[in-house]
């Protein structure tokens, strides 16, 4: 017959609560750290989707320099083939329009391929407004320079040129320029 202590009795099973304690412990920090990680990828993926979208604006920025430099006018009032009218003061500035109102009267982008690999959901558009057919020219100087582009008039056409990158849950990018086409 073995005799027991009241002291070994009424120890036993505490390790188990102390591993337990422990166990939980360390649970919290696995779950705390998977946590900061998620959280960490969610980051850099917003920030490359806001990247790719910010190109893709860049990209329609670009196109909509190239059609300005020829002075286009708009015919009448509105829009035509992404080039407006000067805009009214009290009208809804045509940026902030809703999307159906957008695509009415933006152009899609023509030279934007994005990679086979990360393909957008939808090509970038742009408006390009004019804002004054009879600006003074600032930067228009043709003493000593014998290049092409050297004949330029006192005055030139001023446009608002305004871009848009936006797809179904992808980053919107809105990118805004002032051109001027001697």
């Amino acid at each position: 017959m073995s005799i027991v202590s009241p002291r070994a009795t009424s120890q036993r099973g505490v390790a188990l609560v102390v591993v337990l304690i422990l166990l939980v412990v360390m649970t919290l920090l696995a779950l705390a750290a998977m946590r900061g990680s998620i959280l960490q990828e969610r980051m850099s993926a917003n920030e490359y989707d806001r990247s790719m979208g910010f190109q893709a604006a860049e990209a329609a920025l670009r196109e909509a320099e190239v059609i300005a430099k020829d002075k286009p006018k708009p015919s009448g009032a509105g829009c035509t083939d992404g080039v407006c009218s000067t805009p009214e003061p009290t009208d809804t500035p045509r940026w902030q329009l809703d999307d159906a109102g957008w695509n009415a009267i933006s152009k899609e982008v023509s030279i934007w391929t994005p990679s086979a690999a990360e393909p957008l959901a939808g090509k970038p558009r742009f408006i390009i407004e004019l804002m004054a057919t009879d600006a003074k020219s600032a930067n228009c100087t043709t003493s000593g320079d014998v290049s092409p582009d050297a004949a330029c008039s006192e005055t030139e056409y001023r446009y608002r040129i305004t871009a848009r990158s936006r797809a179904q849950g992808r980053a919107d990018v809105i990118l805004q320029t002032m051109y001027a086409a001697p």
